[in-house]
């Protein structure tokens, strides 16, 4: 998971280290550190804990040098202290190495390098690398890097610096790095916005790459050496972008970004006039007899939306796997099967191994991403972009409502290719979801966000919670849970509503709050008699209803309103009360929304 930044040119290396950290601090925050090369030495600065604590230590101890490596952790093998942080150097401090991923054979690597008299200082697979790379050196730091990861096995993104050369070399397999290109200076970093603040002009490694680069420029080749082109591309997101925007936290800013990003999800998409949509997809819509929609966490439960509004509006039967279980329970997979990933970064380990699992017995694929140039773009069939931009916070708020709205739209085109969607069906439902940017910009209406601000601190000292949705709205329940779980630390639980008879009652007392989504649909009679049930049983109701469901509100202890929307649309307007529910209640707890503990934003790593 943890995010890494490298430069070399005019500028001072720590300012540009420090900076860049400060944009990837999301992708891990157990421990920082830097390495700048002064023409003389390479100095190594590292310190457990958040970037504050290595800022606190750089403010008495500046580091002088232009060409340097930084690295912010998210700890895999090893405790998250100052030994075990990154950079790590050879024992005579020539070679400095930063490592995201798993080195999977390092135990036996680490052995061998003993027993040959190498002496290890952390407890991390990432040393391994710097002693392999220093027993390979003979004067070409490239071949050098080339020699050590032909020993490896697993997932990296490694970025190396020699005392003797004033040049970076790295490389990645699944750990995903990206240059940023400048004038005369050269910049290299674990995502985009570390590097929005000095270039828009980015160069995407792939799979299988290694890079060096010099005040001359780069070289990308392959492992054993073959060039490779690599487009430079022009980012469109500006710094401003990816900071908080005068908002308190990223999070907040993000939720209240979800109006533009959605606009930006839709928008060259719908077409009123023949109740069509265009994705730019090539692959053919007839050719399916089943899809698989693969995702983890957040992308998980807007895959398990996008099963509903599938199997209704297109006819398909659809599964929805848990990414991290795909390819270990032998799915059955043929030429007919479409596979949808989901994933905000396009990175996420236990996707992208699903993917390829998918690809191995002949599955058509399609993306569902928000980051382009990402690892699973490259190997997919077909990308359907979210196009929500940059999402800093942990816990996805804007590219979760764009993914549902990426589903519907393509529902709505597997329907009308495949004929089971009529012209008038299509109009009402493009007309929907045209409303959608308008219905979330009401929902973050002063009066609606100050409500679910009065009922999260009213509740934000319970233990427990518990959320229930039923039909298309039974994902945004879990949704939900996962939210508060993410960043309050509260435990919850979410279910479809009329599951609830059927275990988790039980749980029901009068010091547990119970979040009902029961917004206009099909099935509102029947989650209210669920309703009732809790009631029943003494257990407090939050009571999400649609406006002017003022009949239902008796059977909430408190109830919040969101703007009425058409069912199949609905789920992307109720996110949005969940998202503030879970937002209001971990701030009046004094939580760290934008970093909760144990989490990273992409996780990299199996």
């Amino acid at each position: 998971m943890c995010g890494i930044v490298g430069y070399i040119g005019p500028r001072q290396a720590q300012d540009v280290l420090i900076s860049g950290l400060s944009k990837l601090e999301y992708r891990g925050y157990d421990s920082a550190g830097i390495a700048v090369h002064d023409g003389a030495q390479i100095e190594v600065k590292k310190k457990a804990g958040k970037l504050e604590n290595l800022s606190t230590l750089l403010e008495g101890q500046p580091m002088g040098g232009s060409l340097g490596i930084g690295h912010t952790r998210w700890a895999t093998h090893g405790l998250p202290n100052d030994t075990n942080a990154h950079p790590h150097a050879t024992e005579d401090g020539r070679i400095v190495i930063i490592h995201n991923g798993i080195i999977e054979n390092y135990l036996p690597l680490k052995e061998g390098l003993m027993s040959r008299g190498h002496e290890f200082k952390s407890e991390t697979d990432s040393e391994v690398l710097a002693h392999l790379i220093e027993e390979a050196y003979a004067g070409n730091l490239e071949e050098a890097v080339r020699a050590a990861l032909s020993q490896v096995r697993g997932a990296y993104g490694i970025v190396v610096t020699h005392v003797d050369h004033r040049e970076i070399v790295a490389a990645r397999t699944v750990s995903p790095l990206v240059m940023g290109v400048g004038e005369g200076e050269m910049f290299l970093a674990s995502d985009v916005p570390a590097l929005l603040a000095y270039t828009r002009n980015m160069v995407f490694l792939h799979d299988g790459d290694m890079v060096v680069l010099n005040d001359d420029g780069f070289r990308v080749m392959d492992l054993a050496g073959n060039p490779q082109e690599r487009p430079v591309e022009h980012i469109e997101w500006d710094a401003e972008a990816a900071e908080k925007g005068g908002y308190d936290t990223y999070m907040l800013k993000e939720i209240y970004e979800q109006p533009q990003a959605l606009t930006n999800t839709l928008i060259g998409r719908l077409h009123d006039e023949t109740g069509e949509v265009n994705l730019d997809i090539d692959l053919d819509p007839g050719s399916f007899k089943r899809i698989s929609i693969i995702a983890c966490g957040t992308a998980y439960y807007a895959g398990l939306v996008g099963e509903y509004l599938i199997e209704q509006l297109a006819r398909i039967p659809v599964e929805v796997d848990v990414a991290s279980e795909y390819r270990y329970r032998d799915p059955l997979v043929s030429e007919n099967t479409l596979a949808i990933v989901v994933s905000q970064s396009g990175e996420t380990i236990d996707t992208l191994e699903a993917l390829r699992e998918a690809k191995k017995f002949g599955a058509k694929t399609l993306g569902v991403i928000n980051a382009k140039g990402s690892s699973m773009t490259r190997e997919l069939d077909d990308t359907l972009y979210i196009h929500a931009g940059p999402e800093i916070g942990v816990a996805s708020t804007k590219a979760y409502t764009s993914m549902v709205s990426a589903f519907l739209m393509l529902a709505l085109w597997l329907g009308r290719a495949r004929g089971t969607l009529s012209e008038e069906q299509g109009a009402e439902l493009l007309k929907a979801a045209r409303e959608l940017p308008r219905l979330v910009e009401e929902a973050l209406a002063p009066e609606r966000v100050a409500r679910i601000k009065e009922v999260a601190e009213k509740y934000a000292m319970a233990r427990d919670y518990l959320f229930l949705g039923r039909g298309v709205n039974s994902p945004t329940a879990y949704e939900g849970a996962l939210k508060l779980k993410e960043i309050s630390y509260i435990h919850a639980e979410a279910y479809a509503a009329g599951e609830m008879k059927h275990g988790p009652i039980a749980l029901i007392d009068e010091k547990l709050p119970v979040a009902v989504i029961a917004t206009e649909s099909r099935l509102l009679e029947k989650t209210i008699s669920n309703v009732q049930e809790v009631r029943a049983r003494a257990g407090k109701v939050i009571l999400f209803l649609s406006d002017g469901d003022t009949e239902n509100a008796r059977h909430g202890d408190d109830v919040i309103y969101v703007p009425r929307a058409h069912e199949m649309v609905s789920p992307v307007v109720n996110a949005v009360a969940m998202q503030l529910l879970a937002y209001f209640t971990a701030t009046a707890l004094g939580k760290d929304v934008d970093k909760p503990r144990n989490l990273a934003k992409s996780v990299t790593v199996e």
